[in-house]
C-alpha cells in the first residue's frame, strides 16, 4: 500500500546527475525525510556516487541489480536516468518493487502509458518535467499521472517534486509542450542574457558591470510578475513610455520578428520531444 507521509517513505534514485543532486539536496535540507531513508545508483560513475554520500549522507548502491532488496523496500522509484535507457531500467525493476510502489520518471518524451506497460499495472506512474533551475531549489516543474494512481500516490509524488520548487499538474498530452517551454526554457533565458551582455560590453559596459546588471533586471522582472498577478503585456505598457527608450527597443524587437521567432523556438523543441518519444519506444 503507498504511503502517505513522505517522512515513512524509502527513496530510490536511479542516475545520479545534477536532477538527482538537486532532489536529494531539497529533501535532506528540507528535512522531509532522513538521509539515510535515501539510495541513489548510477551506471558507472562510482566518484559521483560516493560524493552525494559524502555531501548529503545517503545511501550509495553500487550495483543495484546485485542488491535488489533496494529496490523491495523503496517506496519511491525516481528513474533520473537517459530517455534511451529509462524503458530498459523500467523492465528490470519490474520483478522487485513494492506492491504500490510510485514510479516517478523525469525523462522526456516517454509517455505513463509505455513506462506502464514495463512495470506492470499494479505500479502507480509519474511523469514529471522539471528544468536545470532544480540546482537551485527554483526548479519549474510540470508533473502528469498515469491512469493507474491513485490520490495518495499523487500527493506523494507531488511532495517529492515540491521539494525542488513550483510543480503543476498538466494532462500528459501537454507534456511536449512543457517540455519545450519550461523544460528547456531556461538556455532561452542564458542565451538572452548573452547577447545582452555581448551588446552592453559593445556599448561601453564591462562584462561584471553588464552581467550584474542584466542579471538583477532579469530576476527584478519574474519577481514583479509573481508578486503583482499582472500579465507580461501589463506590465510591458506600464514600462513602455511613448517615444522613450524602451519603445525604441521593442520595435526593433518587434521588426525582427521576435514572437514569431519564439513560437517557432517552442514549437521546435515540442516537436523534438515529441519525436524523442516515438524513437525511444520503438
Amino acid at each position: 500500500m503507498t504511503k502517505r507521509n513522505l517522512k515513512d517513505c524509502n527513496i530510490l534514485l536511479l542516475g545520479a546527475g545534477s536532477i538527482a543532486k538537486a532532489m536529494i539536496r531539497g529533501l535532506v535540507v528540507g528535512q522531509e525525510v532522513r538521509a539515510e531513508q535515501i539510495y541513489v545508483t548510477n551506471r558507472s560513475d562510482r566518484d559521483r556516487l560516493y560524493a552525494l554520500r559524502e555531501m548529503y549522507g545517503v545511501q550509495a548502491v553500487e550495483d543495484l541489480w546485485k542488491q535488489p532488496e533496494v529496490i523491495e523496500r523503496a517506496d519511491v522509484v525516481v528513474l533520473a536516468v537517459k530517455p534511451h535507457d529509462l524503458l530498459s531500467v523500467a523492465a528490470q525493476l519490474r520483478p522487485h518493487l513494492q506492491e504500490g510502489a510510485v514510479v516517478l520518471s523525469l525523462a522526456a518524451g516517454i509517455s505513463t502509458e509505455a513506462i506502464t506497460r514495463q512495470v506492470g499495472t499494479q505500479f502507480a506512474v509519474v511523469r514529471a518535467m522539471p528544468n536545470t533551475a532544480c540546482a537551485v531549489l527554483e526548479s519549474a516543474t510540470a508533473v502528469c499521472y498515469g491512469p493507474t494512481c491513485s490520490s495518495t500516490a499523487r500527493e506523494l509524488a507531488r511532495q517529492v517534486l515540491s521539494q525542488v520548487g513550483l510543480v503543476s499538474e498538466v494532462e500528459e498530452s501537454a507534456m511536449d509542450a512543457v517540455t519545450g517551454v519550461s523544460g528547456s526554457g531556461p538556455a532561452y533565458f542564458y542565451y538572452m542574457v548573452e547577447a545582452m551582455q555581448a551588446a552592453a560590453q559593445a556599448q561601453g559596459l564591462s562584462a561584471e558591470v553588464a552581467r550584474g546588471l542584466i542579471l538583477q533586471t532579469l530576476f527584478g522582472a519574474g519577481k514583479m510578475m509573481q508578486e503583482t498577478g499582472l500579465d507580461a503585456c501589463e506590465l510591458r505598457r506600464q514600462v513602455t513610455s511613448p517615444n522613450g527608450t524602451t519603445m525604441a527597443g521593442l520595435h526593433v524587437l518587434e521588426q525582427a520578428g521576435f514572437t514569431r521567432v519564439m513560437h517557432e523556438v517552442i514549437a521546435a523543441a515540442t516537436s523534438r520531444s515529441e519525436e524523442m518519444g516515438r524513437v525511444y519506444r520503438g
